[in-house]
């Protein structure tokens, strides 16, 4: 499953840690990966340029946004379906 949405936003989220991506679970939070708002924002914008999508400004609030940043595989999950949205 290699260049798949999920090996990217991990390849991602790990650089930006200081990791390697073996290193990021899906269930781990940003906080326990270390990342902290400046290394989250760095992540957001490589997302938003490695799949040519746009995160909404508020997604690091949950209840206004549908970007759900509460862990790995939520942010993964919240890629995925603004690609879908695109691509609709």
């Amino acid at each position: 499953m290699a260049g798949s949405v999920a090996d990217k936003v991990i390849a991602i989220i790990a650089e930006q840690a200081v990791l390697e991506p073996e290193e990021v679970t899906p269930e781990a939070t940003l906080e326990e990966l270390g990342l902290d708002s400046l290394g989250l924002v760095e992540a957001i914008f490589a997302i938003e340029e490695q799949f040519d999508i746009s995160v909404p400004f508020n997604a690091n609030d949950p209840a206004q946004s549908e970007f759900d940043i509460s862990n790995v595989r939520s942010m993964v999950t919240a890629v995925e379906s603004l690609i879908a949205k695109k691509n609709a």
